[in-house]
């Protein structure tokens, strides 16, 4: 019996060889041989490592540039007091700043998606961010359209945003930096004319306080006191004097008017920059593409 329990295992395997007809041995190879079922993915080329590097490369500029921009936002949210509700915060769905914030994360999230993506080697990473820059080019392309078809609506629009930063002038600090900057570049004041002013209730002459009756000092033609030191009360009264004496303090014209005309003359410059903007983001796409092929 001792015999037949150690012949045993030995027969019985040597039966199965013979039964198999010689299958288990081919078994035995496959298990040792784990290539045959599994096979080692192709090795990519150089071009294919090249390109990999270059999109996780890409992709990590515009992500810095996004944190950039949404630290900017931030930190322009907080300095206004907006995050924190306060009583002279501004509100943070009419905050010039929170768009800085939108744009910032919404990069952020797309070229960290593209990094992750294209270091590691993830379909679906690479898919979120080829639907995202599709999504971004598809908005970009609606906007070019609805800007030429209609016209005269954005320019309406853009007279209401005028008038709407004159009359918030005192209370929002980035919409008074981007009048001042405007006038001061343009040489301009006011929506159709220095006259204006007087729908703004801090510089209407009925208004209690020093400012009443009186210009934003950007509107002055010689905003500076012996040729170097600013004058900020050189608007002040301009409203109660008469159409020759406040042309030779402020300028006259309005900025509706000249914004259009300096629009107009940086068309060609705006289109540059928006056929740069679409080349970047289809260079991102196509490197994407890339990559998920080679995955």
């Amino acid at each position: 019996q001792a015999s037949r329990l150690v012949e045993l295992p030995y027969s019985s395997f040597d039966y199965d060889d013979d039964d198999d007809d010689g299958h288990s041995l081919s078994g035995d190879t496959a298990e040792q041989d784990p290539g045959v079922w599994y096979p080692e993915p192709p090795k990519l080329s150089p071009f294919s490592r090249c390109v990999r590097y270059l999109a996780f490369l890409w992709n990590l500029l515009f992500l810095l540039l996004g944190l950039l921009i949404l630290a900017v936002g931030v930190w322009g949210l907080l300095a206004k007091g907006s995050l924190r509700g306060g009583e002279r915060g501004v509100p943070l769905g009419s905050d010039p700043m929170l768009l800085f914030l939108l744009v910032g994360l919404g990069a952020s999230a797309v070229s960290l998606a593209g990094c992750l993506g294209a270091i590691r080697a993830s379909p679906c990473l690479l898919r979120f961010f080829l639907g995202a820059v599709l999504a971004f080019g598809g908005l970009e392309v609606l906007g070019g359209l609805l800007l030429l078809l209609a016209r005269r609506r954005l320019r309406d629009a853009l007279r209401d945003l005028l008038l709407l930063c004159l009359l918030r002038y005192r209370e929002d600090p980035d919409l008074q930096f981007l009048v001042d900057e405007v006038q001061r570049s343009l040489q301009c004041c006011g929506l159709e004319s220095y006259r204006d002013w007087e729908s703004n209730p801090y510089f209407n002459c009925s208004a209690p306080g020093a400012q009443a009756c009186g210009v934003p000092a950007s509107c002055c033609q010689d905003p500076l006191q012996n040729g170097s030191v600013p004058n900020a009360q050189c608007g002040f009264g301009v409203l109660g004097l008469g159409a020759a004496a406040a042309g030779a303090v402020v300028h006259a014209g309005g900025c509706g008017a000249a914004l259009g005309t300096w629009l107009w003359g940086q068309a060609g410059a705006i289109a540059a920059g928006a056929t740069a903007l679409v080349l970047v983001e289809a260079v991102g796409a196509f490197m994407a593409l890339r990559v998920l092929g080679d995955i």
